[in-house]
């Protein structure tokens, strides 16, 4: 009832693709938005376990893999 409530929020899907920047030293996760044009990385949010992809995922109504990158 008090939940926390996600605002759904939209990308173009024709300039940015959804992905997971993933650091090979410290394993640390990064979900974002890369621009296919220019392939600059927008960083969102910080994935530490699977609730945090999650919201990602419902934040911007993700469905499917997403691509990692190192």
């Amino acid at each position: 009832m008090f939940g926390k409530k996600t605002e759904q929020k939209s990308y173009d899907p024709a300039v940015k693709e959804p992905m997971i920047r993933a650091s090979i030293c410290n394993n640390e996760q990064v979900a974002g938005f890369k621009n296919l044009q220019t392939g600059a990385f927008e960083e969102i949010m910080l994935i530490r376990n699977e609730s945090d992809l999650d919201s990602f995922r419902k934040q911007y109504g993700l469905t499917g893999k997403i691509t990692k990158f190192y």
